[in-house]
């Protein structure tokens, strides 16, 4: 055994080795960043600070391309879980702005994020469809949120017709289910509303109409 090839072989793979250990812990670092930054422009959007939101997605994309660039040379770490999971948030967020705004939904090419985690982002998208629902039907009548509601499931059958396996999706199926789960919540919450609805707008225009019968109702 040639002991100087061996460790000329040692030391190229500890070389190598050290590398990708060093792009990956600076992206996992800047992809815990992106979900941080994602979280709380989330919590912006529903708080209707729409221009801060845009303003901090930009800057959410910046550590999205540095993401990229580190990983550039290896490629088996950019599709690990922890990148893709940053994705999947960042598509999210963006997909949670263009939604509750009435604004285009942004492709998966724009964003520089891979299809299933830009999928899944958008099921993710539907949750927070639902707290915005929620939170308008205390304020606005509950009728606005069937134009919500509709969107929602296109988004869903949407989601279902990619029938592809896991190796392929992602984990696609399963965001699948929960969106629908969360569909099916939000519809009996907000049929229950538009009922109780119904019943208020029942109930004033029978006090209006006994008002008028005893208005007319000749005076002892």
């Amino acid at each position: 055994m040639d002991r100087n090839q061996l460790a000329q072989t040692a030391r190229r793979i500890r070389q190598q080795w050290d590398a990708k250990d060093m792009a990956r812990e600076k992206a996992l670092t800047l992809s815990r960043e992106v979900i941080r930054n994602c979280a709380d422009t989330i919590r912006g959007i529903h708080r209707e600070e729409y221009d801060e939101a845009v303003v901090a997605l930009a800057e959410t994309a910046k550590l999205i391309a540095q993401i990229a660039d580190d990983l550039r040379l290896h490629p088996e770490l950019y599709f690990t879980g922890f990148v893709q999971d940053a994705h999947k948030e960042y598509a999210e967020a963006h997909c949670t702005l263009a939604l509750i705004r009435g604004e285009p939904l942004p492709i998966p090419e724009d964003l520089k994020v891979e299809y299933s985690p830009y999928l899944r982002g958008l099921g993710e998208a539907v949750g927070e469809l639902r707290r915005h629902i929620l939170d308008r039907m205390r304020i606005e009548e509950p009728r606005w949120g069937e134009n919500m509601l509709a969107i929602m499931d296109d988004i869903y059958y949407l989601m279902v017709s990619f029938d592809y396996p896991e190796a392929i999706s992602g984990g696609l199926k399963r965001a699948t289910d929960q969106t629908r789960s969360i569909i099916e919540r939000t519809r009996g919450d907000l049929t229950n509303a538009l009922r109780q609805q119904h019943l208020e707008d029942a109930m004033a225009r029978l006090e209006q109409k006994i008002a008028q019968v005893e208005d007319l109702a000749p005076r002892s």
